[in-house]
């Protein structure tokens, strides 16, 4: 499963200016809804979602990443959104830093499949050093989802 597949090119944001995970979650989340990829009356449903699971561990992975995620009857296919936090994140996350890359996910309960996919796919492009270099450093949407290209092209050492 590539970038492409999942990833809302409007929901791609460089600009998150929150500082706590909840708000975080809420402005990504957000920006799902103005593309159109999730319902006005499943948005805080999906918000909890997300947030319920955040209480059974951390989705912040370590090396300043985060990819909150949550399975919703509301959505027929897996949906993602892209942030870019230049301030950091305080995600709980594993190894005690900010998060400054996230992505979140939703996805039907009924494709566990792709979920699992589209998870493996953030976690083994976020190893490479480089690509997450590139994207910190990105200041607009497009760029980010010019990254995302690239990955999904092998454009980086794997």
């Amino acid at each position: 499963m590539k970038f492409v597949d999942f990833i809302c090119r409007e929901a791609i944001r460089t600009n998150i200016e929150a500082d706590v995970k909840e708000d975080v979650i809420k402005q990504m989340a957000n920006s799902l809804l103005e593309s159109g990829k999730i319902a006005q009356d499943q948005f805080d449903s999906i918000v909890e979602a997300i947030l319920k699971r955040e209480e059974l561990g951390s989705t912040g992975i370590g090396r300043g990443v985060a990819v909150p995620h949550t399975k919703h009857p509301s959505v027929n296919e897996l949906v993602g959104a892209v942030a870019v936090s230049e301030e950091g994140v305080d995600f709980d996350s594993l190894d005690g830093e900010k998060v400054h890359l996230l992505f979140l996910l939703v996805s039907p309960p009924d494709r566990p499949g792709d979920h699992l996919r589209a998870l493996e796919n953030i976690s083994r492009q976020l190893r490479d050093d480089t690509f997450c270099r590139f994207l910190q450093q990105t200041k607009q949407p497009e760029d980010v989802w010019q990254l995302l290209e690239e990955a999904d092209n092998n454009k980086f050492n794997q």
